[in-house]
């Protein structure tokens, strides 16, 4: 056990670092700067997968649909604006983490709050996956060896932003803030240079796909079916909009005044995001850009075995087409902020589970912050999660998309409906007549908000449900009614400790028994402990297993100089812990009022093989004797020889700054100095 838990601990630090202490929270908070990397990353990084769901979903029409990509993305940039002007209203009203839980659990109830925080879970969990999944579409149409192996280098992705994750919040947003800032001024250059080209120069620069034709499902789609059709375009478009929320939650974490730097983040947020995603869309409209799902049977004049480039990847090739590493970095760049974009998962996910654990919505192992003084357990849980959903659908983002949005429009309308009753509620106590006004504004600004949510929230449900969706609304009902058990299990627990009217009966008498399986040093450690508690009643049990080594240790106890008598329990069926559970049961039945001490001889080893070779049967009984009443069980350790290296490893332990105390090498640490030892080592 020793060897094994010096490699796992360093194994931990060298990955996560060493712990933080508990007053060092203040050291991980963000600044403005960090924080837009951290969490603005999803909601920017969309533009490179939303305009390209909006493409794909028009090519089931043909290329004439692709006539309204520039109105579809208009629609869903002031769907963003509207938005992005309402939650900067939620972080200045509840700037304490809770976002859109908080909202709605405040202002409409703690039903309506459990149905925000289960659609927040699922949705946070599918923007991983879609996110990492998107890049993996996105450097594979650079790299062929990632698209063939798309599903690993997910799960890869993964695992290296938990790990970058659990280090701390303040360290994953400084590692990120390079790659996101790239990717900015990597589609601005783009961008701009693409406009330039077309408008101002003239050049004539085409999509390697502008020349190939679109063989549409259905190009007679009209009436209805077309408004069906551009409707779902607009859902899958209003993807980008994903990760606006996570601001809301994570609030806590920004720097002094918190409400006014998460606001501005927010605007930072949206602005950016706006101005990427229409000029994507229309840039992608000159170039003749195409998306289609199948290439090889819906791009008509496409070579065989053609590899489809992602939306973003063909725009880097026109408008770079004489400077490949521009191509080259537009793309990489592009992967690395879809990675990282699942980074805002990954700092709102814990935090929301991290509220509702407090609330006794989820275990209460999700609200402990780890030696990092990151919430580990969520990041954890998250990101198995992700992996399960990238397995599961092969990393498809088509097939992942269609599950994605909806648990954040259903938060998204609940938080509007909240934010509104909020200021009518404040409404009628306030008599300050600018109070008053800013309080009018606000709630207009949130009407329109529900307005543009629900309605978004409806094209959703009716375009993707049968897609998909229904996957999505099945887990957060699920994850709802889990919830529910969960905090149904708290209160009856809570309850049960809490019931005050009931007597507390001191027993009548200690009946202490001690478990004999031969005469060594423990049993007589064993012995002399219980005796040191001064019990009515002191006893030495063995169980018959085997005739002649119960007959041996009888003649051995009797010939020896110990006074406590030795009774010998049956054992037909050569069990050891039933028959000791009968013998303490029925100690019970003949005094109930008595209280029964079982003590338990163990031995403490050092090397994790070891601990299989002994205390099998003292782990199996001290089991089942907690499940009796009025039934005490005590080990009684015995250190074996090799425990001795485990020891003096601990003995030479070293607190975070003992050095600058001098104290390295006297194996002599202050109280003060293990007590913040003990802290600093908190499990997660």
């Amino acid at each position: 056990m020793s060897t094994v838990s010096t490699v796992s601990v360093a194994a931990k630090r060298l990955l996560l670092g060493r712990p933080f202490r508990s007053d060092k929270l203040g050291h991980t908070l963000l600044p403005k700067r960090i924080a837009l990397p951290v969490f603005a990353s999803d909601a920017m990084s969309s533009v490179a997968y939303a305009p390209q769901e909006i493409f794909l979903v028009l090519s089931v029409a043909g290329m004439s649909a692709y006539a309204y990509t520039p109105w579809i993305g208009l629609a869903v940039a002031i769907v963003m604006a509207v938005v992005v002007a309402s939650y900067r209203q939620n972080v200045h009203a509840y700037p304490s983490g809770g976002g859109d839980y908080e909202v709605a659990t405040v202002n409409l109830g703690p039903k309506a709050g459990l149905t925000v925080g289960s659609a927040l879970l699922v949705d946070y969990v599918l923007t991983v996956a879609v996110s990492i999944s998107s890049a993996a579409e996105n450097i594979g149409s650079a790299i062929p060896f990632v698209e063939q192996h798309r599903v690993l280098f997910c799960v890869v992705a993964i695992v290296l932003l938990t790990s970058v994750n659990l280090r701390g919040i303040r360290e994953s947003g400084t590692a990120f803030a390079i790659p996101t800032y790239a990717f900015i001024a990597g589609m601005v250059v783009m961008l701009v240079w693409g406009f330039v080209q077309v408008f101002a120069l003239g050049d004539s620069i085409r999509s390697e796909t502008a020349d190939f034709g679109v063989k549409a499902e259905n190009n007679h789609l009209v009436g209805i079916a077309f408004v069906f059709l551009i409707a779902r375009a607009f859902s899958s478009g209003c993807a980008a909009l994903t990760g606006v929320e996570a601001i809301s939650n994570g609030v806590p974490a920004f720097q002094k005044p918190k409400s006014r730097n998460a606001a501005t983040t927010l605007l930072l947020l949206g602005s950016i995001a706006i101005v990427l995603l229409m000029g994507i869309i229309v840039l992608a409209r000159e170039v003749g850009a195409k998306y289609v799902e199948n290439p090889a049977a819906d791009l008509v004049g496409a070579p065989a075995g053609y590899q489809q480039k992602s939306l973003v990847a063909q725009l880097a090739h026109a408008v770079f087409s004489g400077f490949t590493p521009g191509f080259y970095f537009v793309t990489i760049v592009t992967a690395l902020i879809l990675v990282l974009a699942a980074n805002t998962a990954f700092n709102g996910f814990p935090v929301l589970g991290s509220v509702l654990a407090q609330d006794r919505y989820l275990p209460r192992q999700l609200h402990t912050r780890g030696d990092r003084l990151a919430f580990s357990n969520g990041i954890l849980f998250l990101a198995f999660a992700a992996i399960a959903f990238v397995v599961a659908f092969g990393a498809q983002v088509t097939a992942l998309i269609q599950l994605y949005i909806v648990g954040v429009f259903v938060s998204f309308t609940l938080s509007q409906i909240g934010m509104v009753r909020h200021w009518t509620r404040h409404l009628r106590s306030e008599s300050d007549p600018q109070a008053r006004s800013r309080m009018q504004r606000s709630r207009v600004v949130n009407s329109v908000g529900l307005l543009m949510t629900g309605t978004v929230l409806i094209i959703v449900l009716i375009t993707k449900f049968l897609a998909g969706a229904w996957i999505a609304i099945v887990a957060m009902v699920a994850i709802f009614v889990l919830m529910q058990l969960i905090h149904r299990h708290y209160a009856s627990v809570q309850h049960e400790l809490d019931i005050s009217d009931e007597d507390v009966v001191l027993p009548s008498r200690t009946h202490s028994v001690v478990l004999v399986s031969k005469i060594h040093l423990p049993t007589k450690r064993a012995l002399a402990y219980a005796r040191a508690t001064r019990p009515d009643t002191l006893e030495a049990i063995t169980v018959n297993v085997d005739d002649r080594d119960t007959r041996r240790l009888v003649a051995e106890w009797e010939a020896s100089e110990l006074t406590v008598p030795l009774k010998v329990i049956a054992s037909p069926y050569r069990e050891v812990t039933r028959p000791v559970i009968d013998y303490v049961r029925r100690i019970r039945r003949e005094s109930p009022r008595d209280v029964i001490t079982v003590f338990i001889p163990e031995y403490v080893v050092g090397h994790w093989w070891e601990q299989i070779l002994h205390n099998q049967s003292a782990l199996r009984l001290k089991g089942r004797l907690l499940f009796e009443p009025n039934v005490m069980v005590t080990s009684v350790p015995w250190q074996l020889s090799s425990s001795d290296r485990r020891k003096d490893r601990d003995r030479d332990y070293m607190a975070p700054g003992d050095t600058r105390r001098g104290m390295v090498g006297t194996g002599d640490i202050p109280p003060a100095a293990v007590a913040s030892t003990d802290r600093d080592r908190r499990p997660s």
